[in-house]
């Protein structure tokens, strides 16, 4: 290698462990590419991969497909394996147990097991119920039940360096005592809990109390279960200081008391889905927004309304929203639950500049919908300038508008200047016209535009508007695992 800069220094004089440095920030991008050139670059920089397994993220991944003692001839001893079968039929679920109780334990670092059965998860758990000493990361998705619950005794209830945790309809009750132990814990995706799986949210929150690296957090209740009686809260709060993205799924009970026991400072990205209660109540919400100044930031906000519920998105870019808030349930009811969000819980809503509606409810869903339930929805907006309405719903908000009182004109929307319609022409449509008059009368007068731009609009956000879940581990910055080429 003989690249040079203008004073004639080859990048051979970095020491070793600059250059493993560069190695790992370009590891984050390039990955299996990046891994076959530097191999190939030089015997030095061959070298420096080779020796550095653990700071690379390097492994030799073992599908089972072959007995232990073939893999275990090719295995270096210094590198990590990771245990990640793509198939579980009897003989690669009896190799991988063999592995799990064989002498190489100590070199695993990371067991996945996508997309497995209860019944061949089963077979398997017998062999970790003991301590991995060097296991960093684990995923378990069942794709078929009724799955018995994890035992307590799983990974020998330690886990010191465990990383990454995610558990798909993997019911695991006694979770919380394994990850007080789990301090480097960096990502917790813990989805579809079955009701087999439930833990409390004190249990949980004094897990998360140990936690100051957790930078992402998923939790999803396949039912919105929570008993009725609720246990008192400590009054001490655990400081999330890593933590930037969040994802809830469940009772609003359990929530409330969640957040009640965490602030994280550093939130950027929040999901919320109420299950099956429209009524929901959460208090606490304002308390874990009001402390993160990532949403301060947000300028535009999208409420999306269906037959089965209703989305809130608030963004600082399109493609990325920092808040995201589902209800899914009767229209009429949502809305007003959504009201008592808006102004009880996210005061950075005053500040956006840019509201639209998106709406594919059927009129039926808004005949039970009252005039005031659309003000009060409206009403948290102070700073919106412009107003963007599909069709579908643009009458029902617009109407809405025209029958505020005289001394109402100037309080809701009161900073509104536009008003975006699709296919509207050059005259004003007959359900605007009064209000359009009236803030004309008190000298803040609002234009009726043209959405000429609705289609891009609509389609740039489409991924957000089916409800996919735009969290997930390629998000997180967490180092990718890369297996060895073939020489």
């Amino acid at each position: 290698m003989t690249t040079t800069d203008q004073d004639g220094v080859t990048i051979n004089t970095l020491p070793d462990n600059v250059l493993v440095d560069i190695f790992i920030f370009y590891f984050n991008t390039e990955g299996d590419q990046l891994l076959e050139t530097l191999l190939r670059v030089c015997q030095r920089w061959r070298a420096l991969v080779l020796a550095s397994p653990r700071q690379l993220e390097l492994e030799s991944v073992y599908t089972g497909t072959e007995p232990v003692s073939e893999f275990a001839r090719d295995i270096r001893p210094t590198w990590p394996v990771g245990i990640r079968p793509t198939d579980y039929s009897s003989s690669i679920c009896r190799n991988i147990t063999a592995f799990l109780n064989s002498k190489h334990l100590h070199l695993i670092h990371a067991i996945f097991l996508w997309s497995i059965t209860a019944s061949d998860l089963k077979k398997l758990v017998a062999a970790m119920e003991k301590p991995f000493p060097e296991l960093k990361y684990l995923g378990i998705y069942v794709n078929e039940g009724p799955m018995t619950p994890l035992p307590d005794s799983l990974l020998g209830r330690s886990a010191p360096l465990l990383r990454q945790l995610v558990l798909n309809n993997c019911p695991f009750p006694g979770m919380p005592k394994l990850l007080l132990s789990a301090t480097h814990l960096c990502q917790l995706d813990l989805r579809d809990i079955p009701d087999s799986g439930y833990f409390s949210p004190q249990d949980l929150g004094a897990a998360l109390s140990v936690m100051s690296r957790l930078e992402f957090l998923r939790v999803e209740f396949e039912s919105p279960r929570y008993p009725e009686s609720r246990h008192p809260l400590s009054l001490t709060r655990s400081v999330l200081p890593s933590l930037t993205k969040l994802v809830f799924e469940g009772a609003h009970q359990y929530l409330e008391d969640l957040l009640a026991q965490i602030e994280a400072p550093l939130l950027s990205q929040l999901k919320i889905v109420f299950s099956e209660d429209p009524h929901f109540v959460v208090p606490q919400l304002h308390e874990l927004i009001s402390h993160a100044e990532a949403f301060k930031k947000c300028h535009r906000a999208i409420v999306h309304t269906s037959d089965h519920g209703i989305r809130f998105s608030a963004f600082r870019e399109l493609y990325s929203p920092e808040l995201s808030l589902i209800g899914r349930g009767e229209l009429d009811q949502l809305l007003s639950s959504f009201a008592r969000l808006f102004n009880s819980s996210l005061s950075f809503l005053s500040t956006l500049e840019q509201l639209d509606f998106l709406d594919i409810s059927t009129q039926t869903s808004k005949n039970g919908i009252e005039i005031t339930q659309w003000l009060e929805l409206l009403e948290p907006f102070t700073s919106v300038t412009d107003l963007r309405l599909q069709h579908q719903i643009a009458s029902h908000v617009c109407r809405a508008l025209e029958e505020l009182a005289e001394e109402r004109v100037k309080q809701v929307l009161p900073a509104l200047q536009k008003i975006f319609l699709i296919g509207v022409g050059e005259s004003v449509p007959k359900y605007m016209q009064g209000f359009v008059a009236a803030r004309q009368l008190f000298g803040h007068p609002v234009a009726v535009c043209p959405w000429d731009d609705y289609r891009k609009t609509a389609s740039n956000v489409y991924y957000l508007l089916c409800d996919c879940h735009y969290l997930t581990p390629n998000t997180l910055g967490l180092h990718h695992m890369w297996s060895l080429p073939s020489d």
